[in-house]
């Protein structure tokens, strides 16, 4: 259930059915968009409700559930059916920390008439700023017990491959199976010349073949150093909150990671929406579906600024005065900078580091000055650094006052860790030259 995924941010993404694709995190838990009841056939089987009875109140996943009672009652091959409702499901056993759920209840479950606490909305942030890193997804078709098929872009994203696992080789003899480094390797699907074509493909069409998504994000107030998911087979839904997201990114000058406004966070709930489906006789009609919907609730003009985020310029405030050697920034409780005296009693948050730079650029009527001198004290070439800056933060970054704090906020952030500035300014570019 947990696992642990490589994020190389200098590979920079790839395409996918409905954008460019994907870095990934490990992940700690699930929260799941409905629940599983008994069908017809399993409910009026008593060791197969007994089993879901005792199941649920343990907190069991419902994979579990349907497990054992496959394995107890072996005519019911599918016992359980997704059920749409207008609330999410946490269950202790999706949880690496199985606490955790618990904690996600009691913080943001409600009762809503029944006396059953529920999970109907909570709040999220996001661990990255490219939509493709927080909502992976692809077409993919699941065997009894493991993954068949899946979909998968070219490098160029000009052609949808079906994906499928290679045969494991077998030694001279051909009795025993070569071991594989790395794990079991990957070809494209032979029928099809490999293509991935929902018209022409049988599971597709069998509705064995479907879109599955995920999204990632921490949840506030959780402690959890790992990502937790909530997986999607709606388009709607998914589709809604890229635009959502891109929106956002937009306000925010490429953001989406980290909260809104310094202290506003995105929100997960679900909504009921008519939704058009085709059904078997090819005519169109509207089904109801409770879907899930990613809110922003946020003034929008708290996000527009002229060249990026108010909390990159408060920190930027912040970061300047210490280059500067000049008051310290400081944020109060609407997310906005104010500057505040250092008591001349205390030595400066910095200090040690800003001693080595020339006095000249520490004045406080040349913060450009202090940046390029702290960038210099890095060890960053100026002329990358420069190329960085205009890509990330727009050409006239460098003739504003806003511009110059929020590039020095970010600049201020590796204070201690000149190297991984360079990496970032490295990955940056290298992404930008990709998608350029």
């Amino acid at each position: 259930m947990r696992e642990l995924q490589r994020i190389d941010q200098r590979e920079g993404p790839a395409a996918t059915l409905i954008g460019r694709a994907s870095a990934r995190f490990a992940i700690g838990g699930k929260i799941r968009s409905g629940i599983k009841v008994l069908t017809q056939t399993a409910e009026r089987n008593a060791q197969a409700k007994q089993i879901y009875d005792v199941g649920l109140n343990a907190g069991r996943s419902f994979d579990d559930i349907e497990t054992e009672i496959t394995h107890a009652v072996p005519e019911l091959r599918y016992p359980l059916v997704p059920k749409n409702v207008p609330y999410f499901t946490v269950r202790r056993a999706d949880f690496a920390m199985p606490e955790v759920a618990k904690l996600i209840l009691e913080k943001f479950g409600e009762e809503r008439g029944d006396g059953v606490r529920r999970l109907y909305r909570f709040p999220v942030v996001f661990p990255a700023d490219a939509w493709q890193a927080i909502m992976p997804h692809g077409l993919m078709c699941y065997g009894v017990n493991e993954l068949k098929y899946w979909s998968e872009y070219s490098a160029d994203g000009r052609e949808r491959y079906c994906m499928t696992f290679a045969r494991v080789p077998t030694d001279a003899s051909g009795k025993r199976a070569i071991r594989i480094f790395g794990g079991r390797k990957h070809m494209r699907r032979a029928e099809n010349d490999g293509r991935c074509d929902p018209e022409a493909c049988p599971e597709y069409q069998a509705k064995q073949c479907n879109l599955t998504g995920r999204f990632i994000f921490m949840i506030p107030g959780i402690p959890s150093l790992n990502a937790i998911e909530l997986s999607t087979n709606s388009f709607y839904s998914m589709n809604a909150a890229r635009q959502t997201l891109e929106t956002v990114a937009f306000l925010r000058g490429g953001r989406i990671s980290g909260f809104l406004d310094g202290r506003t966070s995105f929100w997960i709930t679900k909504k009921l929406h008519d939704v058009a489906m085709i059904n078997e006789e090819g005519e169109p009609r509207r089904v109801p579906q409770w879907l899930i919907e990613l809110e922003a609730p946020v003034d929008p003009t708290r996000l527009l600024r002229i060249d990026g985020d108010e909390m990159r310029i408060a920190e930027g405030d912040r970061a300047v005065a210490l280059l500067a050697g000049g008051p310290k920034a400081t944020i109060d409780d609407a997310g906005t900078a104010t500057a505040g005296a250092t008591p001349q009693t205390e030595e400066p948050e910095g200090v040690a580091e800003l001693e080595r730079l020339p006095s000249d650029t520490r004045a406080e009527d040349d913060p450009l000055g202090a940046l390029y001198a702290f960038v210099a004290e890095l060890k960053i070439p100026r002329d990358k650094f420069e190329r960085y800056a205009k890509k990330k933060y727009g050409a006239g970054w460098s003739r504003n006052a806003n511009g110059i704090r929020r590039v020095a906020g970010a600049v201020d952030g590796f204070r201690a860790n000149g190297n991984g500035v360079l990496a970032a300014i490295d990955a940056e570019l290298d992404l930008f030259t990709r998608t350029d």
